[in-house]
């Protein structure tokens, strides 16, 4: 009986703690008051208890001890109440995978992706899951290594184990029961050693192979070539090396091979022909040499090939235009040559984009291009092209962005009235063309409704001569014009204030004279935050370089990625730097460099607390540097040398930082910069300048007080 009531207690109090447990945990009270009803497994419960205790989230799941877990979000079970699928995708999960889910015996999908998980997999995790059909691990924060004893089911039909933390080697036993295999993806992480080609021996049946965007070197070995129903092989962005394996184009279900940026050399297999279905093939940023295979006319099937940066030569192949529902063509960075107008693109009518920028072709631009009427994006960039813009560009309705940079067109009045006839262009660089023509300044050269669209014009290094057109002022949408290294002349017109959304301007090098427009100080996208939000946020068609001729002018990808910015630097521009310029409170670099300012720095700079670059260099600046420039935190590159500068130079903030380059050739500067400090000596500059002030105000004061003495006697006497 004593033994009875003591089991009775402990039992009483074993219930008593695991509700009150459950009450922490879960924070519901009414699983204290009601008694668990859940009909699902207690290993199958307990296994997903234990898994809730290591996760959080800001929305808890609503997994309640008085609900069977059947119930539970995420959770589905069978006829024999046996938990099948775990699925908690974008669920703001927080913590690790708990080994308890290794207990979950029937599971068969389990679905984590895109949360915030970390940790390992448990070890034994795959090997103790002898249902598992689909794992998604996807887009967490997962680390550590596959472990060398666990291995794929036979059940296994779908991994994905992309985007998170993990490294070491893919052991050739982790697929050797596999045999199911349908899709197994692990990019995006830091796997390292050979690519497991060996996959194949065992997965015949796989479809989905992704190994891109990892640490993977040495040789692609054979292997590839037995998996005879492979559609997408991915291994981009490794450091693969040696010729393509020549089993890969036995594999006539392949629909997109994808090897680009690795190291891979040789020339292209004519053997790639073979791959009949293949969509997508993408070989750029490698070391291939040789020419584009010349029967790849056969590959009707393809949309994107994508070639780009290699050592690939020759002239394109007559066949490719049999590609005809090519949609995406990128052959820039290589070598290859010819007239490009004797190739015929008339038969591309899927084509949107195509980028043949840097190589030696010759020749006019292509007329049979201006039939590619759903053409979007063109470049043409650093070849050997001549002649003329044509008419027929303006037969292509959607075309929106066109680089010509770097060729050797001329007439650009001519061209300039062409393209204002294109509806839909928004960017347009014709950079290093029209040597040495006059810069076309006819008012009604562009229509009212001309380039009404244009957010980006490039003119730069033309060498072009004549005044800054009035016909720019036009152009609302504007956000970015360069018309630097050039021969213009006349003065900074003060229009450009007007344009609602220019936030860079390019004018440096020219031979532009008068003074700093004070109405360029009232640029709205430079001045109001509203104005900065605005900025097209979209991905360029292809990345674009502003200013040419400049070794430190990055690729853009995004318009809102070029910096908000004002260069005027080598011109002749004099007078004082207006106060009004700190009202750009959102300008991210100020070049005023190599011209003829006088007079001092404004402290209104200090406004600007955006300001990364500031160059004031090679002007008659006199004065002291502001002392509240060190509250500039951003400003990373500060340049004052060559001026007339005394005091001394500031102390803290960025200003530790900067080299003695920045201010040197200004004698009257003093600091720790420069070899004059500003303290120990008898008299230094400033000591002079505090000294000559008090002279200054005593003088005054003493002048001023004997002129009153002196009018009270003349007072006096008069009374």
């Amino acid at each position: 009986m004593t033994k009875q009531l003591g089991n009775s207690i402990a039992f009483s109090f074993s219930s008593l703690f695991h509700n009150l447990l459950f009450i922490i945990l879960f924070g519901r009270p009414s699983s204290f008051i009601f008694p668990c009803q859940a009909t699902c497994r207690k290993v199958d419960r307990d296994s997903l208890l234990a898994f809730s205790f290591g996760v959080s989230s800001s929305n808890p799941l609503n997994w309640s001890y008085s609900i069977d877990c059947c119930m539970w979000e995420g959770v589905s079970c069978d006829n024999n109440d046996r938990v099948i699928h775990l699925l908690l995708p974008s669920r703001g999960l927080v913590g690790s995978i708990s080994p308890s889910v290794a207990n979950l015996s029937h599971l068969s999908q389990f679905n984590l992706s895109q949360n915030r998980l970390s940790g390992p997999i448990p070890d034994g995790f795959f090997m103790a899951l002898k249902r598992l059909v689909v794992v998604d691990l996807s887009e967490n924060r997962l680390t550590g290594k596959l472990s060398d004893f666990d291995k794929l089911m036979s059940t296994v039909k779908t991994v994905n184990l992309s985007s998170n933390h993990f490294q070491g080697t893919i052991q050739y036993a982790f697929f050797q029961q596999a045999v199911n295999l349908k899709s197994f993806s692990v990019s995006n992480n830091s796997f390292s050693g050979p690519i497991p080609s060996s996959i194949c021996e065992f997965s015949a049946s796989i479809q989905h192979l992704d190994f891109s965007r990892n640490l993977f070197f040495g040789p692609i070995s054979e292997g590839f070539g037995q998996c005879s129903n492979l559609q997408f092989l991915r291994a981009g962005f490794n450091n693969l090396s040696g010729d393509v394996p020549s089993d890969i184009y036995t594999v006539s279900s392949l629909q997109e091979l994808y090897l680009s940026a690795n190291t891979l050399y040789g020339p292209i297999s004519g053997s790639l022909v073979n791959l009949i279905n293949l969509r997508i093939l993408s070989l750029y940023d490698n070391k291939l040499t040789g020419t584009i295979p010349q029967d790849i006319g056969r590959l009707s099937n393809l949309e994107n090939l994508f070639l780009r940066k290699n050592l690939l030569n020759s002239t394109l192949p007559p066949s490719l235009a049999n590609c005809a529902r090519l949609v995406m063509l990128d052959l820039s960075f290589n070598f290859l040559e010819g007239e490009l107008s004797a190739f015929d693109f008339s038969k591309f009518i899927q084509l949107r984009s195509i980028d043949l920028g840097n190589n030696l072709f010759s020749g006019r631009l292509p007329a049979s291009l201006y039939s590619c009427n759903k053409l979007t994006a063109i470049r043409l960039a650093v070849n050997k092209l001549n002649g003329e813009i044509s008419p027929g560009i303006m037969g292509l309705p959607s075309l929106s962005f066109l680089s010509l940079s770097n060729n050797s067109l001329n007439n650009i009045t001519s061209a300039i009235q062409i393209l204002s006839g294109c509806k839909n262009l928004r960017r347009l660089l014709l950079p290093l063309n029209f040597y040495d023509e006059s810069l076309p300044d006819d008012d009604s050269l562009i229509r009212s409704d001309g380039f009404q669209n244009l957010q980006v014009l490039a003119l730069g290094g033309c060498r072009l001569t004549g005044q800054i057109p009035m016909w720019l002022s036009k152009l609302n949408k504007l956000e970015v014009l360069d018309l630097s290294l050039n021969n213009i002349t006349g003065s900074i017109p003060g229009w450009f204030g007007d344009l609602p959304n220019l936030f860079q301007l390019h004018l440096s090098r020219n031979l532009l004279s008068g003074q700093f427009p004070v109405e360029l100080a009232g640029l709205r996208r430079l001045t109001t935050k509203r104005s900065t939000d605005q900025v097209d946020q979209s991905y360029l068609e292809f990345p674009i370089y502003i200013e040419p001729n400049n070794d430190y002018d990055l690729p853009y990808k995004k318009l809102s990625y070029l910096p908000p910015a004002i260069y005027i630097r080598s011109n002749s521009i004099s007078g004082t730097i207006p106060t009004e310029i700190g009202q750009l409170k959102f300008i991210t670099a100020l070049d005023l460099s190599n011209n003829n300012f006088s007079g001092s720095i404004p402290d209104t700079i200090s406004n600007l607390t955006n300001l990364e670059k500031l160059d004031l260099s090679g002007n008659h600046l006199s004065g002291q540097i502001p002392a509240s420039f060190k509250n500039l935190y951003f400003l990373s590159s500060f340049n004052v040398a060559y001026n007339n500068l005394d005091g001394p130079i500031p102390v803290g903030g960025q200003f530790d930082s900067f080299p003695n380059s920045s201010f040197e050739g200004n004698p009257g500067l003093c600091g720790k910069f420069l070899p004059r400090s500003c303290s120990g000596q008898s008299e230094t500059t400033l000591q002079k300048g505090t000294k000559r002030k008090i002279f200054n105000w005593l003088s005054f004061g003493i002048g001023y007080g004997i002129s009153f003495i002196l009018a009270v006697l003349a007072g006096l006497k008069f009374l």
